[in-house]
């Protein structure tokens, strides 16, 4: 690893995690970083860990001994006796620390030369630059938390939302661990009998894998899998929230939806066809739910050279979306006969799936200042439009008077099935493909215990879905997954 120092620039590692077992996260040394971000501030911190923390703190402000747990003022010394900064020392003794090991804490004052100047000493006194996510690294190689809260750590910093914030913290105190715990539990005791079942079939002339006994408890099982599973979907949507793309043809209210959405002047509306030549992101909470909005260029067949590369990027974004919002006026984009279906088919080149596509039809005000027998209440209504075996939800809005967009925002939530219970977990993707193969593996270990009695094979998709579970909480984890986790981290976590 190589790390660039200047008096005015940030430090910053050039490598990525290496959990390989020659890797410096292995070997005991002292590792140090900035743990507050840079820029200027009332206090900056820099955190160290490891065997010669408390000595290099000793050498830094000239003091022979620091009380644990409690703050001490001190200057920090260059070698020729001059002083960098002032501010307070806190030290951890081991174990007693986040990371298992000694930690010291530096608190000084915020600004970017002080902050890199001091680190630059610590340097000098034998510490070496932590990588990103290091020190939870270390907080996990000793037991400190597991897999599941360190990764709650850098989501409860990466939080979008209170709700986010709320549930990573839940999930960093061990409530998601415990419950994925618990199922780990259950698993091992359903092995235990299955196991004596196979090696004491004659037991007490009990038959253990037809009495009923065996099958009850691997049903309880697959129910809490299937219970946890879909707490840790709402987790996963309160963490990363969905990409949604605003799509249609020119003027047809993309920007003036994104506006309206994001509750601010964010897109430029004029009345000219083509004004969004280029993709426009913005991220908003509605509801709870996180949306990564991206407002596009109208698609149509155009000789501009700009506005031709913007619709190639429209098009791009609108591949790529979890959740396709087709924005069209009602009161000239559906000529005669023809179907927002339809219209959505000539644009997007074919038919997106229902769950993918929400209908947005856009200055339905319109609509209703000619027709009395429209009633305002009506404008809101969210309708169905069938195409074969699919439904397609259509929500009739008006940009213009705020009409309808509040179901529009419900209707968003319905659809992608974001309805988060007060005790929500916060959960990523990996979780969640964890807890579908333990639920798979747990369907086969079922099937092969009530159609085929086969005990060896029950015994072995069981320890399949144990293994899937453990992975969640780092029971069973390769390198390569704990370096890419840790990996993502920022310097100084």
């Amino acid at each position: 690893m190589r790390v660039t120092v200047d008096s005015d620039t940030t430090l910053t590692p050039d490598a990525s995690l290496d959990l390989s077992p020659s890797s410096a996260l292995n070997s005991s040394s002292t590792i140090a970083a900035i743990a507050t971000p840079l820029g200027r501030g009332g206090v900056g911190v820099i955190r160290l860990s490891g065997p010669k923390s408390y000595a290099i703190a000793c050498q830094l402000t000239g003091k022979s001994a620091f009380t644990p747990r409690m703050a001490s003022f001190s200057r920090f010394y260059q070698d020729d006796g001059s002083v960098i900064d002032e501010g307070l020392v806190l030290y951890f003794k081991a174990p007693h620390s986040f990371t298992g090991e000694d930690v010291i804490e530096l608190q000084g004052h915020g600004g970017m030369i002080l902050q890199n100047q001091l680190l630059m000493r610590v340097f000098e006194l034998g510490a070496k630059q932590a990588v990103a996510g290091e020190f939870s690294y270390r907080a996990f190689d000793n037991d400190k938390l597991d897999l599941v809260q360190a990764e709650a750590i850098a989501d409860a910093i990466d939080a979008t939302s209170n709700a986010a914030a709320s549930s990573a913290i839940r999930s960093l105190s061990g409530e998601f661990s415990k419950k994925i715990n618990t199922l780990l539990e259950q698993l091992i005791h359903l092995r235990l009998h299955v196991e004596a079942a196979i090696d004491f079939p004659d037991e007490e002339d009990v038959d253990f894998l037809s009495d009923g006994i065996i099958q009850n408890k691997l049903e309880q099982a697959q129910a809490q899998v299937k219970q946890v599973l879909a707490t840790a979907k709402q987790g996963q949507l309160l963490r990363d929230g969905i990409h949604v793309v605003l799509a249609g043809r020119p003027n047809a209210g993309k920007s003036s939806l994104l506006n309206r959405l994001a509750g601010q002047e964010r897109a430029i509306v004029t009345e000219v066809a083509g004004t969004t030549r280029d993709t426009l992101q913005e991220t908003v909470v509605l509801n709870g739910l996180t949306l990564h909005l991206t407002d596009t260029a109208g698609l149509r067949e155009t000789e501009d050279t700009v506005e031709r590369m913007g619709i190639e990027r429209a098009r791009t974004a609108i591949n790529q979306a979890d959740m396709l919002l087709l924005v069209y006026d009602v009161t000239r984009d559906i000529e005669g006969n023809g179907t927002p279906l339809q219209l959505a088919e000539q644009l997007f080149g074919r038919l997106p799936e229902a769950q993918r596509l929400l209908i947005i039809a856009n200055k339905s005000d319109l609509l209703a200042a000619q027709a009395t027998s429209v009633s305002s209440e009506q404008i809101s209504l969210v309708s169905l439009i069938k195409d074969n075996n699919q439904s397609y939800e259509q929500v009739n809005v008006s940009c213009e008077t705020g009409a309808g967009i509040d179901t529009l925002i419900q209707t968003l939530c319905d659809k992608v099935g974001f309805h988060p219970p007060e005790n929500s977990l916060i959960a990523r993707t990996r979780h969640i493909d964890a807890l579908r193969r333990t639920a798979d593996y747990l369907a086969e270990a079922h099937e092969q215990l009530v159609v085929f009695q086969a005990g060896e094979l029950v015994a072995e998709s069981l320890r399949q879905a144990q293994h899937s579970l453990g992975e969640i909480t780092g029971e069973f984890s390769a390198d390569d997954l704990l370096g890419k986790i840790f990996g993502s981290f920022c310097i100084g976590k």
